[in-house]
């Protein structure tokens, strides 16, 4: 299903259809502990997945799958697209633990948390939802939509993937994109 909006053009004040607006700005920290927001992404294109380092299985499995498609963009098409996972879990997800925990995946993709509450600002912005779940003692899962977003290099969002594609399905689905905004694919 596609989400239209009906509206004037701001330039031209034609009707025009307009797309919801999903992302935003956003300020957080890298898993190097250093300040970065989206103006760092601009003039790359962003593959951004929000999840969490102790997540028991989509969400090692969606990273191993943007791993993947980071590969074969670059292996057989000679295109970079930048991976980015954002914490849902900053409290337990330090710097130091992202690093650990995509190195294992992939030392490319760039991890992102900060504060709990600039990380629940940028989910809102790109409408994600999470939840925390409480499980036995302190322990607990964080219930979330497992979506992958591709960014263009202006950081506007062109497309919105789910769990249903593996990595070659997501490969060809983004190269299409990519094709679509006249990226030499």
């Amino acid at each position: 299903m596609t989400l239209e909006f009906r509206g004037k053009d701001s330039y031209t004040g034609s009707d025009t259809a307009v797309a919801p607006i999903i992302g935003g700005p956003f300020t957080l920290v890298n898993s190097e502990n250093q300040i970065v927001n989206e103006q760092d992404f601009l003039g790359n294109w962003v593959l951004l997945y929000f999840g969490y380092t102790s997540s028991p299985d989509i969400g090692p499995d969606q990273v191993r799958i943007m791993a993947k498609v980071i590969d074969t963009l670059e292996a057989k098409k000679n295109l970079k697209v930048l991976p980015v996972f954002v914490t849902i879990d900053p409290q337990r997800d330090t710097p130091a633990q992202l690093r650990a925990y995509l190195k294992e995946f992939d030392p490319r993709i760039v991890g992102l948390g900060g504060p709990v509450s600039a990380v629940r600002q940028m989910a809102q912005e790109y409408r994600v939802y999470f939840k925390k779940v409480e499980e036995e003692g302190d322990d607990y899962l964080v219930e979330s939509s497992h979506s992958m977003y591709l960014i263009d290099p202006k950081m506007k969002v062109v497309r919105c993937f789910g769990v249903e594609y593996n990595a070659e399905q997501l490969s060809k689905e983004i190269l299409k994109e990519l094709k679509k905004h006249q990226v030499n694919a």
